[in-house]
C-alpha cells in the first residue's frame, strides 16, 4: 500500500514537471500537484493519523479518486500503459484488502506498549 502511495505522489510530481507550458508553471504544477495529494490524503486517507478518516462508501470514492488521479497522472505524463498498470496494481491491492482485511481502511500499525 505504502509504495502505490508513494506512486500517487511521484506521477502528481512527473506529470506537473513534465506538462506543457513555460519553465514557472512546470515548477509550480510539480510542486503544487504533490502538495495537494499529499493533503488530500492527510486529511481523509491515512490509516492511522487522517484528519477525518473516511469508512464505507466514502472510502471507496476517496481511494477511487486518489489512485485513479495518480494513475491519470501517470498516464497524461507518461504512456497510457504505465497509468493502466498503476491503477490495476491498485485493484489488485484494494480486492485483497477486501478480502483479508474485510474491507478497504487500512489497519494501523500497534503502538509500543499496546
Amino acid at each position: 500500500m505504502f509504495l502505490l502511495e508513494v506512486g500517487v505522489i511521484a506521477g502528481a510530481c512527473v506529470w506537473g514537471f513534465t506538462t506543457s507550458g513555460g519553465l514557472v508553471l512546470r515548477v509550480s504544477l510539480g510542486v503544487l500537484a504533490p502538495v495537494l495529494f499529499i493533503l488530500m490524503w492527510a486529511l481523509f486517507g491515512a490509516a492511522a493519523d487522517a484528519r477525518f478518516p473516511l469508512t464505507g462508501p466514502w472510502r471507496v470514492a476517496l481511494e477511487l479518486i486518489w489512485f485513479g488521479g495518480g494513475a491519470l497522472a501517470w498516464a497524461t505524463a507518461t504512456e497510457s500503459v504505465v497509468g493502466l498498470v498503476f491503477f490495476a496494481s491498485w485493484v489488485v491491492n484494494a480486492v485483497l484488502r477486501v478480502l483479508i482485511q474485510g474491507g478497504l481502511t487500512v489497519d494501523p500499525a500497534p503502538t509500543v506498549g499496546e
